[in-house]
């Protein structure tokens, strides 16, 4: 294995261990072990955990920009796009019911030790939260746009935090459906953008 497919081996295992058992209980020797390094060649490509921190970050955003650029080519209407938000916690209910949601976990995790990392972290929920203040423009609620994104980052950041709580696979199907309900409520389907303003 080349050095560049090394170094992106130790980033995507380096990303699932800090997922599943956060960052500060995941050890240099744990991701090593898993890539199947020794320490010296391990050192070859990342001197601090701080540097696979920064990496992982980096490629959660390249993930997630190329997931959002993904919606947009694949529908023309941004009631869609919004739903397919939605559904990830459909899509990834159990891994959510296990761990969490990524973003959410490692901010959290990061605020709390006071990691120079964690204002680079929350640039994923920033991310996100343009992304669907965009769509919530172009759905003609320019006036409340950020607000409604940051109102479905909200539940969405609830659900995943319940889900994990109770185990529950039901709870994220029946949330979701009302997620849903909620966004067709903001514009029905049958009334064009423009018309759709806040109550």
């Amino acid at each position: 294995m080349g050095a560049r497919k090394t170094r992106e081996q130790i980033v995507i295992v380096a990303d699932r261990l800090f997922y599943e058992h956060g960052f500060e209980a995941t050890s240099f020797a744990d991701i090593a072990g898993e890539v199947g390094l020794s320490r010296g060649n391990f050192y070859y490509h990342f001197k601090t955990k701080d540097e696979i921190l920064d990496a992982v970050i980096a490629q959660r955003l390249a993930h997630t920009r190329a997931m959002l650029e993904a919606w947009e080519q694949a529908s023309t209407s941004p009631r869609d796009r919004i739903r397919s938000f939605v559904q990830i916690l459909i899509t990834n209910r159990t891994k959510i019911v296990a761990h969490g949601c990524p973003v959410g976990t490692l901010c959290n995790e990061l605020a709390k030790l006071e990691h120079a990392a964690k204002d680079d972290a929350v640039r994923l929920f920033t991310l996100l939260r343009a992304w669907l203040s965009r769509q919530f423009v172009a759905l003609g609620r320019e006036a409340d746009a950020d607000a409604l994104a940051l109102h479905l980052l909200m539940r969405s950041q609830g659900v995943a935090a319940l889900a994990t709580a109770f185990g529950d696979d039901a709870f994220v199907r029946r949330e979701v459906a009302d997620m849903e309900a909620w966004l067709h409520a903001q514009c029905p389907a049958d009334r064009p953008p423009e018309t759709c303003r806040p109550a």
